[in-house]
């Protein structure tokens, strides 16, 4: 506390020099309003003892120095004075110019000394205003601003909040505002909960400290309000101790709590030669806490629900990589199965289409036209399995991307369909598949469901930023409220979903149905451009 007593001793010193300045004042001011009058009026007779009657302020000035209760008005009644002592002075000039300046000399002739005393009253009257707002400036320079009420900590503390300024920044302000209005040698805030409280803000800077409470400290703490020196000396002795000598200290703790949990401490210190602490005073503490308690209770449900948004947000991120590992080994069971197909169940039936072809030339009669039906069962054998194969994960879009597998699946198609390809980029295949999967079973769809006449156009456009693709058809349409989501939809959802993608279906009775999803630039990795053969 070395800074509040080299602060508080610079405060005396100021106030001796205002009531020192208070006693010049008052006795100029006495000895030029008698000199004035006895220029103008010829009263009083005697200057020089009236004159001198100023210099009564001298002793009262030297008394209220030395009185602790009285030196520290010494702001609250030099301000004032000089603005008063000022604008007598100013009309006593006014009059002395008008009078005696314009009129040369105060003679009998009662209508002169009338009329340059109108004028001079009229003077003093426009004067008046823009003098007293000078001298009041002058007055706030010369005794320093009056001290704000201690309602204004309450008022000021309660407009910030409004403002949703931050926590940290608001504490430091409400420390400032307490030492200017209840606090002249410091002002600390203390937060906390769990009986372990921290300083963290203080004003002026007495750096870190802690105060750790337990069983009757913590309960004791917790159900008080507004407490002195003698209270602080029993539970809270640490802070006490660090407000500097308990005898030359008055000092006020505010505990702030919020149902009944200890949430903080609010602290202001002034000299024990200052006023004491009012039950004003205590009143805007207690308030002040309340609303403190308030806003840090608001601060620990902010920063919870900020801790369960971040929680959920780490397991959706968890729930999107997981649905898109199942959907990524369900692909790549497709394309093994696919390979599988293609690498061993094709070539085998392949190989015995042949070898019948050759044990046809070899054979006559009857022999040759059962060895001809059985190589046309192997040839369409071998194209269903090829056609299934196709179904399970094409070759096409594993070798020459979305285009060309599209191209082909509109070939195979049960309603005229065309496609539009807007990219010729290369995805991760697990993103291929998605937006290949989902036009797929949109183009079964609108063979089920369109009816007859009707045509599908599928266009397909991306970058780096993403994947978008769009399937219409002008068929019957449907009205989703009404018919709900298929199967086909959900499987749709899913699958762009698992990538952070999105499904929308726009449909109407007799305006046909637009299925249109997106997959986002996460989950793309744009290779190089689509390639003529196999990789």
């Amino acid at each position: 506390m070395n800074g509040t007593l080299v602060a508080a001793r610079a405060r005396n010193r100021r106030d001796v020099a205002l009531w020192a300045g208070w006693a010049v004042l008052v006795t100029v001011t006495v000895a030029l309003a008698v000199w004035a009058l006895r220029t103008l009026i010829d009263v009083p007779g005697a200057l020089l003892p009236w004159a001198l009657l100023g210099l009564v302020a001298v002793p009262v000035a030297v008394v209220a120095s030395v009185l602790p209760r009285l030196r520290r008005r010494a702001g609250a009644v030099a301000g004032p004075s000089l603005v008063f002592c000022g604008l007598v002075l100013m009309v006593l000039a006014v009059y002395l110019v008008v009078v005696i300046g314009l009129g040369e000399e105060v003679d009998d002739d009662g209508q002169g000394v009338l009329a340059f005393s109108m004028v001079a009253a009229l003077t003093a009257v426009v004067l008046a205003e823009p003098v007293r707002a000078r001298l009041r400036e002058l007055a706030e320079q010369w005794a320093g601003p009056r001290q704000r009420p201690a309602s204004s900590a309450l008022e000021t503390f309660g407009s910030r909040m409004t403002r949703a300024v931050p926590m940290d920044e608001l504490l430091l302000q409400l420390a400032e505002t307490l030492r200017s209005t209840l606090g002249p040698l410091g002002a600390e805030v203390w937060t906390g909960e769990d009986g372990v409280l921290d300083r963290t803000v203080s004003v002026p800077e007495r750096g870190p400290g802690r105060l750790t409470l337990a069983g009757a400290e913590l309960a004791a703490v917790a159900r008080a309000r507004v407490s002195g020196n003698a209270w602080a000396a029993m539970w809270l002795p640490a802070v006490l101790a660090g407000a500097g000598e308990p005898g030359r200290r008055s000092l006020r703790i505010a505990s702030v709590t919020h149902l009944g949990r200890l949430l903080g401490l609010l602290v202001v210190v002034r000299s024990a030669d200052d006023r004491p602490f009012s039950d004003d005073d205590d009143r805007v503490l207690a308030d002040l806490a309340r609303q403190v308690g308030l806003a840090l209770h608001n601060v620990r449900l902010d920063s919870a629900l900020q801790a369960s948004l971040e929680e959920l947000r780490r397991r959706n991120a968890e729930l999107q990589a997981s649905r898109a590992r199942i959907v990524s080994a369900a692909d790549a069971s497709r394309r093994e199965i696919e390979r599988n197909l293609h690498d061993g169940a094709q070539q085998h039936l392949v190989a015995l289409a042949v070898k019948l072809g050759l044990a046809k030339r070899l054979a006559d009669g009857d022999a040759a036209a059962l060895l001809d039906e059985l190589r046309t069962d192997v040839q369409e054998t071998l194209t269903q399995l090829r056609e299934l194969a196709h179904g399970i994960y094409p070759p096409l879009l594993r070798e020459h991307g979305l285009g060309e597998a599209l191209r082909n699946a509109a070939n195979r198609a049960a309603v005229p369909t065309r496609v539009v390809a807007g990219t010729d980029l290369r995805y991760p295949p697990e993103a291929e598949a998605a937006v290949y999967f989902c036009c797929l079973e949109a183009i079964q769809n609108a063979g089920k469901h369109a009816g007859p006449g009707a045509s599908v156009t599928v266009r397909v456009s991306g970058d780096g930023a993403g994947v978008e693709f769009e399937v219409a058809d002008d068929g019957a349409g449907f009205d989703p409220a009404t018919v709900g989501e298929s199967h086909g939809f959900v499987n749709m959802r899913d699958r762009l979903g698992a990538f952070g993608g999105e499904l929308s279906v726009d449909s109407a009775p007799g305006a046909g149905t637009t299925i249109h999803g997106t997959l986002p630039a996460a989950a793309l990795a744009p290779r190089e451009p689509a390639e003529t053969g196999r990789p």
